[in-house]
């Protein structure tokens, strides 16, 4: 089967990860979950009292870029990658709420986007990569053989990451992570560059009311007649 590129975006907790790396799994193909790349920039932001509620030293981020090492490692026993940031596993940090607040801010600066956007494309240069994101079918690889724009109501897609953060044991309300889903919409889409937008050719989908097996389905058969026609 030949190897082509695959390039996930859309709106934050539409499952995007969760696809990918069902995809790759299935496919043997590399999995790049870019949103974890700029949630690690972000965290490196709060530890080093760049950012906050009230500010954010863009000057200051900008300038510790060349001490950010973003680096994925895979682990056997999860089944996918692992974010590592200056040699430290920040997977579950990364993932949490406060962090959720400020990714959209950072991934703003344009000097951020320039250095990840490099890494992803060098990561992907020889295909057979699912990468995931807010601009990999508009920015990262213009040229992907299969573009797919993930979306679902705000409601929906809250009460997903709600269950998800209770499950992890988080303390957070319903309508804290709603409004940080609005907040990053927002954000996602109205910064003046690469905002969040569908791609001429990407291939739209409303998982609302889908499975996980419905969605995985239905992009699988997708592949497939990508492939025949490469």
């Amino acid at each position: 089967m030949k190897k082509i590129t695959i390039a996930i975006d859309g709106f934050s907790s539409t499952g995007k990860s969760t696809l990918a790396k069902q995809l790759a799994k299935e496919l043997e193909y590399v999995y790049v979950d870019t949103g974890a790349m700029y949630r690690a920039v972000a965290l490196f932001a709060m530890q080093n009292q760049l950012i906050g509620p009230e500010f954010l030293d863009k000057a200051g981020l900008v300038g510790s870029l060349p001490k950010i090492q973003l680096e994925f490692k895979f682990n056997a026993d999860l089944g996918f990658a692992e974010m590592y940031l200056n040699g430290d596993n920040v997977e579950k940090q990364i993932r949490t709420i406060e962090v959720s607040s400020y990714v959209s801010k950072v991934a703003e600066i344009s000097e951020v986007r320039s250095k990840l956007v490099e890494q992803q494309q060098e990561m992907g240069k020889n295909k057979a990569i699912v990468m995931d994101g807010r601009d990999i079918g508009t920015v990262v690889f213009p040229n992907a053989e299969l573009k797919i724009f993930m979306t679902a109501s705000a409601e929906t897609r809250a009460q997903r990451r709600f269950d998800e953060l209770q499950e992890k044991g988080d303390d957070v309300s319903y309508e804290e992570v709603l409004k940080n889903v609005v907040e990053r919409d927002y954000i996602d889409t109205h910064r003046a560059d690469s905002p969040l937008v569908i791609a001429d050719d990407a291939i739209e989908i409303d998982n609302s009311y889908l499975s996980r097996e419905e969605q995985f389905s239905a992009v699988l058969e997708l592949i497939n007649d990508v492939v025949k026609t490469v």
